[in-house]
């Protein structure tokens, strides 16, 4: 039915001729009537004769030369008003005169026998009723078409994926939405064939043909996964399916998202390709991760950004004392102060803006606030910006991260927490280096204390993982806006990969390196399996309903500078010791003496205040041989390197 319906185009309006052709087949009709029921009153006989046919055709020709010369078929239909009544009221009336003098001159036969008074009076009475009742139903059929349209188009008639409980659940909650319409459940395989779980039939696929079949014949929109663990197990074969078929997937919010038994509209929502990347999280004792941090002021550098504002939202629920907000965007600043302000009314923050490279700002939140736990996540770190402004980097990820180091140790701050990347394994860019060289301060700062060359109580922790997923500046986000313009979406390289994780699964990995650590460890994650971004690409161009290449097309502009086409492992064997979580495992780094890695970051501070990028960088890949530029500008230094053996 609303296919048909839409298929009418309801927004386009009726040919004139058409209307014409309409009113002229009524008005003859009604002659014809007219002329069978006054014969029918007189018994005169109502056999069909040579009079019947030429009544009807002079009636046509009497009523197409006063619709034409009134011009009553150019009105629109579905806007008509009382005033065209007037026109069709003349116009009868014209033709009834017409047919009156046609009639007295013998033009239709002998009428004799026939009252031809009353018969016009029948015929005008008959022919403008039927003119405006037809009109009547065209308008009432429109405007219950359109209401049916509309209800279609805000009502999304779903399938629901599986039969577990979940599922069940789902029937419930959507059974008065307005906006959902549940039309069964549907799953792989046809043993639930032909049965019915909550007055709801099950409905089964083994190929795309089954799916394209259901989508005809039940006029599906959507289908609706209870779960991300469902998606994401039929990613290759339901969702490949329904995108083939232009059938949307959507996804169900957790537990806590449901209001009073009720689904909001805006929780369902359409999956996105962060749901299908996801794995299985790591499970973690979230009480003693709690335990840690509770009734203690937590500081987090960065907290306006992807990493740090989620830690804020973590570090919310777990009945700290204050929270503080470190971050030198302001804009972003506001937003997380009203989220935290509206989610957590009753938790006590204080949103400060500062910078890491101000030793004085950091002095004045360390003394103030006294924080007991800091969350160092302030960071420079898009590759190419970075290759392009050295000196900046290296201002906010080294000599930034060690203001925030030495502040922590000299107000006593019982542990510290940095945030890395796995960039920082045998780094090929600038920003890669220089989150190596914050991780040689901090590991060598901590080591310093505890062999007695400096005096201090804080451990410091680092935490390296790799791109989560839509953090800013990402690539996901990135192709999510190039598709809603139209494409191109841009790929550095059709063969480069990428390791991914969700932006609360890398912030429960700080916590808990925060809550195991000793102190000294760099801490890394077992990411699974890499993504070659390429595919990443396709899926989500078909995600959104689209053909890749054809289109949406893709484009591979080649690898940007300090671009490595495939990222370090980061939790092999080889390089890494185990914890006692097989996910978590802590890196095998060669260990820098404190006074080294301090004489290094005050030389690289002051090279990069300077801008003098040339001796700067050199200094850096003196300080982190396996640094090995790639696709840089900064690659003769490698070579001069090489020839001078290492040395100046």
């Amino acid at each position: 039915m609303y296919r048909l319906i839409e298929k009418l185009h309801l927004d386009r309006y009726l040919s004139s001729r058409l209307i014409l052709l309409l009113d002229l087949v009524i008005s003859g009709a009604a002659s014809l009537c007219s002329l069978i029921l006054l014969r029918l009153g007189y018994r005169s006989g109502t056999a069909f004769d040579r009079t019947l046919l030429l009544w009807t055709v002079g009636s046509v020709i009497a009523s197409l030369l006063f619709f034409h010369a009134l011009h009553t078929y150019r009105s629109i239909i579905r806007h008509s008003t009382l005033r065209e009544i007037a026109k069709f009221v003349t116009a009868t009336m014209g033709k009834e005169v017409l047919l009156g003098i046609a009639a007295y001159t013998g033009l239709f036969g002998d009428m004799a026998q026939e009252p031809i008074v009353i018969l016009l009076l029948l015929d005008f009475l008959l022919t403008l009723s039927a003119l405006i009742l037809m009109r009547v139903a065209m308008v009432v059929t429109y405007d219950l078409a359109k209401s049916k349209l509309a209800y279609r188009q805000r009502c999304k008639r779903i399938l629901v994926y599986g039969t577990g409980d979940k599922s069940v659940a789902q029937i419930t909650r959507l059974q008065n939405s307005p906006h959902y319409l549940v039309v069964g459940f549907l799953t792989y395989g046809a043993r639930l064939k032909n049965h019915t779980i909550a007055d709801c039939p099950v409905y089964y696929f083994e190929d795309q043909e089954n799916i394209a079949y259901l989508q005809e014949r039940l006029d599906i929109d959507s289908i609706l996964f209870t779960t991300e663990g469902e998606a994401q197990a039929e990613q290759e074969r339901l969702i490949k399916y329904a995108a083939e078929n232009g059938v949307k997937i959507l996804i169900a919010p957790p537990i806590d998202e449901v209001i009073d038994g009720k689904l909001m509209r805006q929780s369902i929502r359409e999956i996105k390709i962060e749901d299908l990347l996801g794995r299985p999280e790591i499970k973690i004792s979230m009480e003693e991760i709690v335990a840690n941090f509770r009734g203690k002021t937590v500081m987090v550098t960065g907290a306006a950004g992807s990493i740090g504002s989620e830690l804020c939202r973590q570090l919310a629920t777990f009945g700290i004392k204050q929270l503080v907000l470190f971050d030198n965007s302001e804009t972003p600043m506001h937003n997380i102060r009203l989220e935290l302000e509206e989610r957590y009314p009753e938790l006590n923050f204080a949103p400060v803006i500062g910078d890491v490279r101000i030793p004085t700002r950091l002095d004045f939140v360390f003394r103030k606030y006294r924080p007991q736990v800091v969350f160092h996540a302030a960071a420079y770190k898009h590759v190419p910006l970075m290759e392009e402004n050295p000196c900046e980097a290296v201002l906010a990820n080294v000599a930034g991260s060690r203001n925030v180091a030495d502040k922590c140790l000299e107000y006593d701050v019982e542990k510290m927490v940095m945030i890395s990347t796995d960039k920082a394994v045998n780094p090929t860019n600038i920003m890669g280096c220089t989150k190596r060289l914050a991780e040689i301060y901090v590991q060598s700062l901590g080591l310093a204390i505890e062999q007695g060359k400096q005096k201090g109580k804080t451990k410091f922790v680092t935490t390296r993982f790799g791109n989560v997923l839509g953090s800013n500046g990402s690539v996901i986000p990135r192709f999510r806006e190039q598709i809603a313009k139209g494409g191109p979406v841009t790929v550095t390289h059709p063969e480069i990969t990428r390791f991914f994780m969700t932006i609360p699964e890398a912030c429960r990995l700080v916590m808990e390196a925060a809550t195991m650590s000793t102190g000294n460890q760099i801490f890394v994650f077992d990411m699974g399996a890499s993504v070659k971004i390429a595919h990443l690409a396709k899926r989500m161009i078909k995600l959104a309903g689209f053909t890749p290449d054809k289109e949406i097309k893709i484009e591979y502009t080649g690898l940007r500078p300090g671009e490595k086409l495939y990222e370090e492992v980061l939790s092999n064997t080889e390089n890494t010791l185990p914890t006692s979580h097989d996910r978590i495992r802590i890196a095998k780094v060669r260990e820098y003496d404190y006074d080294d890695a301090s004489k290094a970051a005050d030389e690289l501070e002051t090279l990069s205040r300077a801008v003098n990028n040339p001796d700067m960088v050199r200094l850096m890949k003196r300080t982190v041989p396996e640094f090995k530029s790639k696709n840089s500008k900064f690659e003769e230094y490698d070579k001069e390197l090489e020839q001078t053996g290492g040395k100046k």
